[in-house]
């Protein structure tokens, strides 16, 4: 897997997420409307990255079977700050839930790394300060789980 195809399915996973979120579809007409309709498709005159269906999967499924432990991980990580995962917008809760499901659950992709494409995911959305919270967030969640 490529790390720009990682890097589609990092950003389809915090759109579904986020989709999720705001229309509470079923997961599994959301999933394959993403498989059908948005991973590596174009959209009028914008050509989507293909993208590691397995991987968008494993994030989206996985962020949702494990949001209590994400929440309970972000909230933590958020507590220093002043912040509560509430008081986030919505796009943010999805960006951190989605990179902290992954320092949680994929220990062969280095903490860095994963850190890194969501930064990339929110260049995408925020400007350099909510990039600098982002990355405050996962790196204290990333040594809380993986110390």
């Amino acid at each position: 897997m490529s790390k720009a195809s990682r890097n589609a399915a990092r950003l389809a996973a915090v759109q579904a997420l986020y989709q999720l979120e705001m229309e509470a579809a079923p997961l599994p007409k959301l999933l394959h409307e993403f498989h059908t309709h948005r991973l590596g498709a174009k959209i009028g005159d914008v050509q989507y990255r293909e993208a590691e269906q397995s991987f968008f999967d494993d994030i989206v499924l996985g962020a949702v079977a494990r949001r209590d432990e994400i929440d309970s991980a972000l909230d933590s990580a958020l507590v220093p700050s002043g912040w509560s995962l509430e008081r986030l917008d919505r796009l943010m809760r999805q960006l951190l839930r989605a990179s902290a499901y992954e320092l949680l659950a994929r220990p062969e992709i280095p903490a860095g790394s994963i850190m890194a494409g969501y930064l990339d995911v929110a260049e995408a959305f925020y400007d350099d300060r909510e990039r600098k919270f982002a990355n405050g967030v996962m790196d204290a969640v990333a040594k809380t789980v993986r110390p």
